[in-house]
C-alpha cells in the first residue's frame, strides 16, 4: 500500500475577502475529489484572503498509481485560471517506511 500527499501553494486572482476566497477554493477542492477521487481540504494560510494551500491525499496499490493522480491534481489546480500555482510538494509512503 502507498500513500501520495501533494501540497499546492496557490495564488488567487481578484480576491478580497475571505468570503470570496471560500467560492474559489471550495469549487477546486470539490472537483479534486470528484474527478479524481481523492482527499482534499484547504489546509494552510487560513486567514489570508489572496492564499491557500491545498492539501491532497491519495491511496494506491503501487506508487505509479498514486504518481499518476497527484500529477493530474497539480495540472488541473495550474490549468486553473482563476489560481496560479506557486509550489507543489509530494510525497509518498509506504507502510515500509515505518
Amino acid at each position: 500500500m502507498w500513500v501520495g500527499s501533494l501540497s499546492l501553494d496557490v495564488l488567487l486572482g481578484d480576491v478580497h475577502s475571505l468570503k470570496e476566497k471560500r467560492s474559489v477554493v471550495r469549487p477546486l477542492v470539490s472537483e479534486l475529489q470528484r474527478r479524481y477521487g481523492v482527499s482534499a481540504a484547504e489546509a494552510g494560510h487560513l486567514d489570508l484572503h489572496r492564499r491557500a494551500l491545498v492539501g491532497v491525499a491519495v491511496v494506491g496499490a503501487d506508487a505509479k498509481h498514486c504518481i499518476e493522480v497527484l500529477d493530474a491534481c497539480e495540472r488541473l489546480v495550474a490549468s486553473r485560471p482563476d489560481v496560479e500555482l506557486l509550489s507543489a510538494h509530494r510525497q509518498l509512503h509506504t507502510e515500509e517506511d515505518e
